[in-house]
């Protein structure tokens, strides 16, 4: 039998905050999911994917709270909510570091929701990723 690279574990958590970002999840139950000690399993993801399981998780948060203000009309404070995050405040200071602006300054932006085409989710997703992001594969192809 061959042994199972590490970083395969690391992904096993990734994809549980792909599928469960709006729980509450901690470094305890992400590393559980990747079979590892807490301690282990931030330092491993963070080496294999440049950032810290928290950032990345907020990071997933944002990204679908940015689908949620261009395509709906829900209020920001429900969009928070409906993340995962739970202070209108701190959501606003996130997202502004991220995005540059305000969630409703972002929302703005966009015509209201009603009134727009549907656009394929893959190509919102692909163009709504925050410009800061890092990740890990990203800088190995640069690399090459």
């Amino acid at each position: 039998m061959t042994p199972v690279h590490p970083t395969r574990h690391l992904l096993r958590a990734k994809d549980l905050i792909e599928a469960r970002y709006r729980d509450p999840l901690d470094v305890p139950t992400l590393a559980r999911a990747a079979r590892l000690s807490p301690a282990h399993f931030s330092r491993e993801f963070r080496r294999a994917f440049g950032e810290t399981p928290h950032q990345y998780l907020l990071t997933r948060r944002l990204e679908r709270a940015a689908a949620l203000l261009r395509g709906t009309d829900h209020s920001v404070a429900d969009v928070c909510f409906s993340v995962g995050l739970s202070s209108v405040g701190s959501f606003t200071t996130s997202f502004g570091r991220t995005y540059g602006m305000s969630p409703t300054a972002y929302r703005a932006m966009y015509p209201p929701a009603a009134s727009r085409a549907r656009v394929p989710s893959c190509l919102v997703r692909a163009w709504g990723r925050p410009l800061s992001s890092t990740f890990g594969e990203d800088s190995r192809a640069n690399a090459v």
